[in-house]
């Protein structure tokens, strides 16, 4: 039988036998008739010297011209050197990928990365994010595919911010887009992150504020001194004087209690639900700190907190506290600051030639890594401690040597 004579009616009156059989059109395209009365298009061709079938669709809900049409593109297809069976599975997984990206997202992508970055941050942190994105993002770029996204539609995303004159949210912005496209490109959905240099495009908000800190050795000495003649209450008398020791930030040393404390081992765990990165951080003690807890311990070791405020014993000094007594004593906004102590020690810390990792781990600075961090506790501790205590030394002479001078002035007048 040729293609003239099979028609639309060979393929209606075929019946089914006990074995399958084939009614050939010609070229290699057929009607596989199966025992149980299926009726089904094949097209046998040769491609490299291997012999193989192409399905075309069954009949009747392929017609017999439909199967034809299928097989000249196949033709086509063969004469091209192209397999026709391996480029209806590429163009059936291009469909499943194009429906995929067009699925994916910015904002699907933004909450994806949200939900593996952002779940170990704290509760305030985690709102902070989603709100930008939801605010900011989500309403310009959020329902656009973000394999189909350029700098562009980032950057006209972030104007509108920009043209409100939130230049620092604009430039928040752009780093939290560039976090999202970074994940993006890692986890195989872009093949270029297109926001990796945008806050470039941005005007710029001006120089950064630098937090008010005393790095001059000589003036140390003098806030030092002014700090162990404050006449205040017990709680922000001695966290001022313990604050220079231990340069941790004000909420960790305002919140802290003594179950943290561990004066036989001379150390203090903060732990992790209270430190900006989320994971429990060692402060070794030097001596004079354990002196100062000590005497500390017999004004507030009956409660549960190191600095209880004079108005409620269940409640921390305030930040606002420890900033007006720095006031007090004389030292202006533009002068010093509680957070001013961690600059201090960072600065003259790194001048004195210990290593920058140490110094910026006994600061809490690093990123959140459970390997990293667990390996740097206990590789580094004794140099920690060695240069905790090495400071409190240093903070000491400071403060003598300006001592020992006013009293050298005081006898010779």
């Amino acid at each position: 039988m040729d293609s003239k004579t099979f028609t639309h009616k060979t393929a209606e009156n075929a019946k089914p036998k006990d074995a399958p059989y084939k009614l050939s059109t010609g070229r290699g395209f057929y009607l596989l008739v199966t025992p149980t009365g299926g009726k089904l298009w094949r097209y046998d061709y040769r491609l490299n010297g291997r012999r193989k079938t192409a399905s075309l669709g069954s009949f009747p809900d392929v017609s017999l011209k439909e199967a034809a049409d299928k097989q000249v593109e196949f033709r086509k297809l063969i004469a091209q050197g192209i397999d026709p069976i391996g480029e209806k599975k590429r163009v059936r997984a291009q469909a499943v990928q194009n429906a995929a990206e067009q699925a994916r997202t910015f904002e699907v992508v933004a909450r994806e990365w949200f939900a593996k970055r952002m779940m170990s941050r704290s509760p305030r942190y985690q709102h902070q994010i989603l709100s930008r994105l939801e605010n900011h993002l989500f309403p310009f770029i959020g329902a656009c595919p973000i394999a189909e996204l350029e700098t562009k539609d980032f950057l006209a995303a972030l104007r509108v911010t920009e043209a409100r004159g939130a230049l620092e949210m604009a430039h928040r912005l752009a780093q939290l887009v560039n976090q999202v496209c970074r994940y993006a490109k890692v986890a195989g959905y872009v093949k270029h992150n297109e926001a990796a240099d945008i806050s470039e495009a941005l005007t710029s908000k001006g120089e950064r504020q630098h937090r008010a800190a005393i790095t001059d050795p000589t003036r140390i000495g003098d806030l030092l001194r002014s700090i162990d003649e404050y006449p205040g209450d017990i709680s922000t008398r001695y966290a001022l004087r313990i604050m220079p020791y231990v340069f941790v930030r004000s909420s960790e040393l305002r919140c802290a209690t003594w179950a943290e404390i561990d004066m036989d081992k001379a150390e203090w765990m903060i732990p992790a639900g209270r430190m900006k990165m989320r994971i429990a951080h060692v402060v070794p003690l030097a001596p004079q700190v354990v002196k100062l807890l000590t005497e500390l311990r017999h004004w507030t070791g009956h409660g549960s907190l190191l600095f209880p405020s004079p108005y409620s014993a269940s409640r921390p000094i305030t930040d606002v506290g420890l900033l007006n007594a720095l006031r007090r004593l004389g030292y202006g906004r533009e002068e010093m600051c509680i957070h001013g102590f961690r600059t201090t020690a960072s600065t003259l810390l790194n001048e004195q030639g210990f290593r920058p990792d140490v110094i910026e781990i006994q600061l809490a600075h690093k990123e959140p890594n459970a390997i990293r961090d667990a390996y740097n506790r206990a590789e580094y501790m004794a140099e920690r401690r060695a240069m905790m205590n090495a400071w409190a030394d240093y903070l000491d002479s400071l403060r003598n040597t300006g001592r020992e001078k006013n009293v050298s002035m005081e006898e010779n007048s």
